[in-house]
């Protein structure tokens, strides 16, 4: 094989007392796609961040071109070829997209900034991606999968030998996806060495020539990435069988507990009618700006909404999300990290802060807090110290948080949006076990969600939205990904016009 350009030899790396890379080794070789697995909290994430120049190992080495270098900043590291494309965004959310792509290497003519070129530039490269949006556009401005692709586009704008990506799909559609492989294959074809992570094995097995597993801080399969299956590498990766991701559908529905008539959500649904039963998991489907997220963000008092909602066959305004909560109906955000916690401050005050009264008479009970922490862990298996910021744990066991949060309010209605987006099979297979459990302990269950067998696996029935309106059920033997396409795309039926509709999928 070609010498690699960029490698770690033995590489191990403490926080204080604890050591989180146990001689980690690993070779990114020019003009190949080397994947990096394993579950949240596999160290991963530690790994690259060594690769990149952001954190020094505390032993073994670093190679770049087989000479052992010491990167004294994250700069001096773009400087030498690497660049890393983050989960979470490092965007300057007040700054436009094409200031974005080019902060801290301004194009300039004379003593001048050029605007011109950098906008020119800056449309060229979101061109390539089939990115649409204005160059002039905040960033606070954009969806989550436009964000996604300007930090690509800044990737892309440096003279990178290197690229280390990781979950740059995270929060992609399927045909944005589609257009990131294809670059991801150019970059391969121009002879940059790739590494690339993702949660999704099936984009791993297309798209990779070399593959690391990671377990526990250790590399525990390296190899050609043909040598291994998508199966493989799921029971690699957590260490036990993965034949059954998705529990039993075993819950026995009961009685309504959620009646919705005509509810609209302006400019993003209308007329929106249904029903929810205890002990029912109710799928929702669709393609990107169909309206999904938003219709239940208006149910749960998030936007303005209008329209008739009964709870246990009682009619019920909810204007805010206090209550809705309430009311007993509570909504999981899709975006735990911007939206959902409070990322600077411990697990503590992030699993009490919706029900802070349980734990407060005149004087906040911290004690009875840790005892609830002490249980949450237990229940949701979460894992990591419980010294650290809640930004500092994985994505995995950042979504169980955010999980047991919400069941200390006890909701009987519980909407989930993306309840596995960014996480490992492995705590998928932990979510969707916890989810089923609460179905057959009676509560009702929304589960929004992008991955269509996701929403087959889960759901006892399926309903799938196109442009703002239901655009027809699915049950039984009758709910597959063909038939969820056909609604979705409003093949064979003529469906209400409410706003253009975006051509991509999610």
């Amino acid at each position: 094989m070609t010498e690699a350009t960029l490698s770690l030899q033995g590489v191990s790396r403490s926080f204080g007392p604890i050591e989180v890379l146990h001689a980690i080794s690993i070779a990114l070789a020019p003009g190949r796609v080397h994947a990096l697995i394993g579950e949240n909290g596999a160290g991963k994430s530690t790994t690259m961040k060594i690769l990149a120049g952001y954190q020094p190992p505390s032993s073994g080495a670093v190679l770049l071109d087989g000479k052992p270098v010491t990167f004294a900043s994250v700069g001096a590291a773009e400087a030498a070829g690497i660049s890393m494309i983050h989960q979470e965004f490092n965007l300057a959310d007040h700054l436009s997209v094409e200031e974005n792509i080019f902060l801290g290497r301004e194009l300039k003519r004379g003593p001048f900034l050029d605007k011109a070129a950098m906008r020119a530039k800056a449309r060229a490269l979101l061109d390539r991606l089939q990115c649409r949006v204005d160059t002039d556009r905040p960033i606070s401005s954009l969806s989550n999968s436009d964000k996604q692709m300007v930090e690509i586009a800044r990737a892309l704008s440096r003279e990178t030998r290197v690229l280390i990506m990781d979950e740059p799909t995270a929060v992609l559609t399927r045909a944005e996806t589609a257009i990131l492989i294809e670059q991801v294959r150019a970059l391969r074809a121009a002879g940059t060495a790739v590494l690339f992570t993702s949660h999704k094995l099936d984009e791993v097995k297309e798209i990779a020539d070399d593959l690391t597993i990671m377990r526990d801080g250790q590399v525990i399969w390296s190899g050609p990435a043909a040598a291994m299956d998508e199966h493989g590498m799921a029971e690699a990766m957590v260490g036990r069988e993965m034949s059954t991701l998705y529990p039993p559908k075993d819950s026995q529905p009961g009685e309504v507990v959620l009646e919705i008539s005509g509810l609209d959500v302006p400019g993003f649904a209308h007329d929106i009618s249904l029903t929810l039963r205890a002990g029912e998991i109710l799928g929702i489907a669709g393609l990107i700006g169909s309206g999904r997220t938003e219709t239940f963000e208006g149910l749960a008092g998030l936007r303005p909404a209008t329209g008739q909602v009964r709870i246990k066959g009682q009619p019920v305004t909810i204007r805010h999300p206090w209550q809705a909560l309430e009311r007993g109906l509570c909504y999981l955000t899709e975006d735990r990290k911007s939206r959902g916690l409070l990322l600077q401050k411990g697990m503590r005050e992030n699993l009490t802060l919706q029900a802070l009264h349980k734990f407060s008479h005149g004087l906040l009970d911290t004690g009875a807090e840790e005892a609830a922490l002490d249980q949450a862990i237990r229940d949701f298996d979460i894992r990591g110290s419980r010294e650290v910021t809640v930004g500092h744990l994985s994505g995995g066991n950042q979504q169980k948080l955010l999980f047991a949060r919400t069941m200390l309010s006890e909701p009987e209605i519980i909407v989930i949006d993306e309840p596995t987006r960014g996480i490992d099979i492995g705590t998928k297979q932990q979510m969707y076990e916890f989810i089923r459990h609460l179905a057959r302990r009676g509560r009702a269950i929304v589960v929004i969600s992008s991955e269509m067998q996701e929403v087959i696996g889960l759901s006892d029935r399926v309903l799938v939205m196109r442009q703002g309106r239901i655009a027809g059920e699915l049950t039984g033997a009758n709910t597959t990904e063909e038939a969820i396409v056909r609604l979705a795309m409003g093949i064979g039926q003529a469906a209400p016009e409410l706003a253009p509709e975006k051509e991509l999928t999610e």
